[in-house]
């Protein structure tokens, strides 16, 4: 590869870092000189100083930093043809064929303007006097793009770099004034970024269970106000203590006609003068730009940066300016300006009134968002009960996000008319009858988004000892389906149930499984509820890093949980840049131990003199965290000490994210709605009666889309001696892992990303 460049453009944000030292440092790898530049296209325009050679330990501590470390900057020079011939310039100078660029639609457009003046700039160079020669090995110009953005309003990419931890920022202040409003009777009104995006607001409405949800691609209808306070009176008279309704904010300006009456001062005297509640405001401002990067940030700029590189390898002159995306858990390659068209599009429908237009524009994930969090915040229970009664319970370790998937699969189970069971402790319960004699109902869950662990109790007993009690209990219960959220218990669990039908006709009922568990484990779905969550936690080695770097010449070694499955271990290592995770599913030896071992003191002569080791809990049953721990101890005496953690349960705990509240929202929706039409193909005369595979499925994530796949086909994949499926998506990103650890390794390209057209593909999902 030829000299390659890479430069932030107007705005930072927080996982922009996690791009560069994966882009730098993939770069390096392929044997291209990388060059920062500082300061974005300004410095472009002004070289010098400004245009850096980038080193192995330059990027060295930087995942967990916010903002971006070579700067960014509005820049005028670079709109005019005079600055973009000086920044060619200074590209033809260096021998810099490869550019990447972070940031929004507009640097993005500009980047290609670029790349589509070049040739003509050449030439005005050599016509004021640059060398001919060096204008000729800078024949053309390869740009690739990622998009960092808080927002999420660049449309072809389920996510930008820096949402997921502007989405933290804000879960945090909510959770905060909703601890704080517990014993008041007070309506809270906040006030998120997102500019013409009201992407921030859905989700955060969907993370909290907001009461209301303003966002631009959609404004309320005519006569909103005597429904918002309809609304707020009916939550009043539940006894909800506290309502919350989540404002994007509006750009600078008077806003247009159709979002006049969405002005944030004018709800908050519509609140306080027609219903006089008690109400306060929190506008979060630029506190969602920054802190720390959640895990989910530093994977996706990591990803992304080691797939921009891919792309700008694979370039040729006839290859258009492209942007890398995230598609479900896919890295996508994109037409750029196909990308910038569509977003001015999303624009120009919300102008125009085409507001449905406009939702379906931002893709199919903000379309699901929208449509979820319309079922569960603005349709009432009906009155007409369709006499169908639905058991909820959760089964396995406790995670955070399975109250999130309870919630809404109880309301929206409620809206269908349904009676919601809620089983207390798994399959033991129900064995017992511990079975909540009144149904849940909307209050019952209020509030249950934010909080971890299980309210519904859970364990990890299994019913294949129990069915005659269980099947007895179904019958006494009158319960004519179930939702069964947990971990690699509620799988196994789900299919001794079905294996059970030809005996225990009780059990011929419609019921599905919703994965949930920290291990992310459970064959048929790329992820798993709680996963986020823990991933999260685990990257609190930062702290043990900076602890490291302090202290120097240190190593840690972390055992992180998982059962035998390495997914913890390996996306924490990605997360923190760790020199190895060691894990059940790629076996090593003492020879790898040893290769490790002397890579780490190979480390210490550089100016990077600490390491980070991750070793999932089953990894292997010899080279216990203790061997291992002892092992490092003595081959580095006098090179490196060491220090080792079990992080524990504490991997379990804590409040759940934005993503996995999200997640189980969203799953535990489309559930009960599954159900719903699944009982109508099973009820024949009035009896229910369901025997089919097809009737007992698990809901799962695969690549792009959720998908019902029945518990007996997915037997298949499953290894049951290990507790994992046979086959795991993630472990194609552990080469990553390694690289951006300085091994050298070979990097598998057969499987790279192809180029897609976002229209077809937003048709597709």
């Amino acid at each position: 590869m030829s000299n390659l460049m890479i430069l932030h453009h107007y705005l930072c944000v927080t996982g922009m870092n996690a791009a560069v030292r994966a882009t730098v440092r993939v770069g390096l790898y392929t044997g291209a000189s990388v060059y920062f530049v500082h300061e974005g296209y300004q410095g472009l325009v002004d070289g010098g100083d400004n245009i850096k050679l980038a080193t192995w330990e330059s990027v060295s501590m930087m995942l967990q930093l916010g903002g971006t470390v070579i700067g960014s900057a509005r820049c005028k020079d670079f709109q005019t043809r005079e600055g973009r011939m000086k920044a060619a310039g200074n590209l033809v100078k260096l021998g810099i064929t490869n550019l990447c660029v972070i940031g929004g639609d507009g640097s993005l457009t500009g980047a290609n303007q670029f790349r589509t003046d070049w040739s003509e700039l050449l030439v005005d160079l050599v016509k004021a006097g640059e060398r001919q020669d060096r204008a000729s090995k800078s024949s053309h110009l390869n740009i690739v793009g990622m998009v960092g953005s808080i927002d999420n309003d660049f449309c072809g990419t389920d996510m930008t770099i820096g949402t997921d931890s502007a989405l933290h920022r804000i879960i945090e202040v909510v959770d905060a004034i909703t601890t704080t409003a517990q014993s008041h009777q007070r309506t809270f009104i906040l006030e998120v970024m997102g500019r013409h995006c009201g992407y921030l607001a859905l989700v955060t409405a969907l993370s909290c269970g907001a009461d209301w949800v303003f966002i631009p691609e959609m404004p309320p209808d005519e006569g909103w106000e005597e429904h918002l306070c309809r609304r707020l009176a009916d939550v009043r008279l539940q006894c909800t203590h506290i309502h919350t309704r989540i404002h994007p904010r509006m750009p600078c300006g008077a806003p247009p006609p159709h979002r006049q009456n969405m002005a944030f001062v004018y709800v908050v005297y519509l609140v306080t003068d027609r219903l006089g509640f008690d109400t306060r405001t929190t506008v979060l401002g630029h506190v969602q730009r920054g802190g720390t990067p959640s895990a989910f940030d530093r994977i996706l700029g990591s990803r992304m940066g080691v797939e921009a590189v891919m792309a700008l390898l694979e370039a040729t002159p006839e290859t258009p300016a492209c942007v890398v995306s995230l598609s479900g858990n896919q890295a996508v390659r994109l037409p750029l300006m196909e990308c910038v068209q569509v977003t001015k599009d999303v624009t120009a429908a919300m102008a125009e009134g085409r507001f449905e237009d406009a939702i379906k524009l931002r893709g199919k994930s903000f379309e699901n968002n929208w449509n979820t969090y319309k079922l569960l915040a603005h349709i009432n229970p009906p009155d007409v009960k369709s006499n169908i009664n639905v058991a909820v319970m959760n089964i396995g370790a406790p995670c955070a996000g399975m109250n999130s998937a309870v919630r809404s699969a109880v309301r929206i189970g409620m809206i269908q008319g349904h009676t919601m069971l809620a089983v207390h402790d798994g399959f033991d319960g129900l064995a017992h009858g511990n079975v909540r004699t009144d149904p849940l109902s909307w209050t019952n869950v209020s509030g249950w988004t934010g909080k971890g662990g299980s309210m519904l109790g859970t364990k990890r007993t299994l019913p294949g000892k129990m069915l005659e009690e269980i099947s007895l209990n179904i019958n006494k219960f009158n319960i004519n389906a179930m939702v069964i959220i947990g971990g690699f218990e509620a799988f196994v669990g789900g299919l001794e149930l079905v294996q059970a039908r030809e005996k225990y006709e009780e059990l011929c009922i419609p019921m599905v499984v919703i994965p949930a568990t920290v291990s992310n484990n459970v064959p048929g779905s790329d992820f798993s509820i709680g996963a986020d969550t823990a991933l999260n936690t685990i990257v609190t080695c930062d702290r043990i890093k900076q602890s490291a770097a302090g202290t120097k010449r240190r190593v840690f070694i972390i055992e992180t949980m998982g059962g035998y499955c390495g997914y913890l271990a390996t996306m924490a290592g990605m997360a923190s840049g760790a020199d190895a995770a060691y894990i059940y599913e790629e076996k090593f030896n003492i020879k790898d131990l040893e290769l490790n071992v002397e890579h780490l003191v190979q480390k210490m002569k550089t100016t990077v003199k600490r390491g980070l080791i991750l070793r999932n809990e089953n990894s292997n049953a010899h080279y216990t965290t203790d061997f291992i721990f002892n092992l490092y101890s003595e081959e580095g005496k006098g090179v490196f000490d060491c220090r080792k953690n079990v992080l524990g349960h504490m991997q379990q705990g804590g409040t759940p994210t934005p993503f996995d509240r999200n997640f189980g929202t969203k799953m535990g929706a489309k559930s009960v709605l599954w159900l719903t039409e699944k009982l109508k193909t099973c009820t024949r005369h009035g009896r229910i009666y369901a025997n089919t595979p097809d009737s007992a499925c698990l809901l799962g994530m695969r690549k792009r889309a959720l998908y019902f796949q029945p518990l007996a086909e997915l037997k298949e994949e499953t290894d049951f001696e290990h507790r994992i499926p046979k086959t795991q998506w993630w472990l194609k990103i552990r080469p990553i892992m390694k690289i951006l650890a300085k091994y050298n390794i070979e990097l598998d390209t057969s499987e790279h990303a192809n180029m897609e057209h976002v229209i077809k593909k937003m048709g597709h999902l």
